[in-house]
């Protein structure tokens, strides 16, 4: 039976992150590189497709044996059918994502406010020097700030009675989670940007009728990874 499985948890920031908006104009005096804000709230957020890309490019990796794989469609089963692929020159058809992504808006930002961050933003000063010249080019990057919390949402669609496929399916998932956990997320991480830690992550049908041994095992292999 067709089903949904909505997966749930919370992103920390535990270090500043930068997920850039559009290089549109900017006026003198503004910061160089502004970080990406909800249109009507003005409270930065992270765009669902900027999780599933990192997601995805960490499992991708890591069922390549570290290999960078070019094209999604040449890909592992696990991933392109998880997450995609588009029609290719062989006559494949293309694969639709199981997952569905939420661009999630920050959550505490409250909280924040008592603490004196107004935005939930910080400005880190940068400085570029050339190798040659030794002339210095400095900049503002917006971050969003340490602390800051994300309502994790994931939907995947469960489209066969298949059990083994379905677990390892939530399994790749976890697999990306917990990856995620161990690198980090927007602009700049090399530089110490972006590292995330994610708790309470639970799975539970919201759409058919999953066995609950099933939801159970899924929820087994989310929390242990």
């Amino acid at each position: 039976m067709y089903s949904k499985i909505k997966i749930t948890g919370i992103i920390n920031i535990e270090t500043g992150m930068h997920i850039g908006a559009s290089d549109g104009f900017s006026v003198i005096g503004a910061v160089d590189s502004p970080v990406a804000k909800d249109a009507l709230s003005r409270i930065p957020y992270i765009p669902g497709s900027s999780l599933k890309g990192k997601i995805r490019s960490l499992v991708a990796k890591a069922y390549s044996n570290g290999d960078i794989v070019s094209e999604f469609n040449n890909q592992d089963d696990k991933i392109t059918r998880l997450f995609g692929a588009g029609a290719d020159k062989n006559g494949n058809h293309p694969k639709p994502s199981r997952l569905i992504f939420s661009d999630v808006i920050m959550e505490n930002i409250e909280e924040l406010k008592k603490n004196g961050v107004e935005d939930g933003t910080e400005i880190k000063e940068e400085n570029t020097i050339h190798l040659i010249t030794a002339v210095a080019k400095p900049r503002q990057i917006e971050r969003v700030v340490r602390g800051a919390k994300f309502p994790l949402t994931i939907i995947y669609n469960a489209e066969k009675e298949n059990e083994k496929e379905l677990l390892e399916d939530i399994e790749t998932v976890a697999l990306g989670l917990k990856l995620l956990s161990y690198d980090y997320i927007g602009g700049h991480g090399s530089r110490g940007y972006g590292r995330v830690t994610i708790d309470n992550i639970n799975a539970e049908c919201v759409v058919g009728d999953i066995n609950k041994e099933i939801l159970d095992k899924c929820n087994e292999l989310l929390k242990r990874n």
